[in-house]
């Protein structure tokens, strides 16, 4: 019998030997995916939520305080006790950090949707080439005459059916929220 040439695989977008890692594709095309505002945003909150930023709060409230209570002097007392101006400009500061923290926590939630579906895209990807490796290796131990039947065998090499599997988790994300 004539020896087959081999021959290579044609390769595949996902198969192909990455360069760079997936971790660095995926933020840069994430990156590349957002405007001009959410990066503003994004630097926004990455500044709001450090510790220097807390000390000049505290500064600048502590320095407010002290000198519409007389403590400083040659200042004017410019904002008497209760603060009136103080507390408008703290709930301002409080109303603009709470939508820049939103608008961050919307695009990471929206990078977290897209590394989920990457994922479940990727696992699905594999649970068909593992049963498929499945089926091959069943087929070589029929052929060197290892026969014998192993249900786990036969049960693993059906194809998921994920409908079902979506079906089973929504039955129990449903069944867990009417128990609260």
């Amino acid at each position: 019998m004539p020896r087959r040439k081999a021959t290579r695989p044609a390769k595949r977008g996902p198969r192909q030997p990455a360069t760079r890692g997936v971790s660095e594709i995926f933020h840069s095309k994430m990156s590349q995916a957002h405007s001009r505002r959410m990066h503003v945003a994004e630097v926004l909150v990455e500044r709001f939520g450090t510790l220097p930023f807390l000390a000049l709060n505290a500064i600048f409230f502590g320095a407010w305080i002290a000198a519409n209570v007389g403590l400083v002097p040659g200042i004017a007392v410019f904002d008497p006790y209760p603060f009136v101006m103080l507390t408008t400009i703290v709930s301002l500061e409080a109303i603009f950090l709470s939508i820049i923290v939103l608008i961050a926590q919307n695009r990471a939630s929206k990078i977290a949707d897209v590394r989920e579906q990457i994922d479940l895209q990727v696992n699905v990807q594999s649970e068909r080439e593992i049963t498929k490796i499945l089926h091959i290796l069943d087929n070589i131990q029929h052929r060197l005459g290892m026969k014998g039947h192993d249900p786990e065998l036969a049960a693993m090499k059906k194809a998921l059916d994920l409908e079902w599997i979506e079906d089973k988790v929504l039955e129990e994300m449903n069944g867990t929220e009417k128990g609260r």
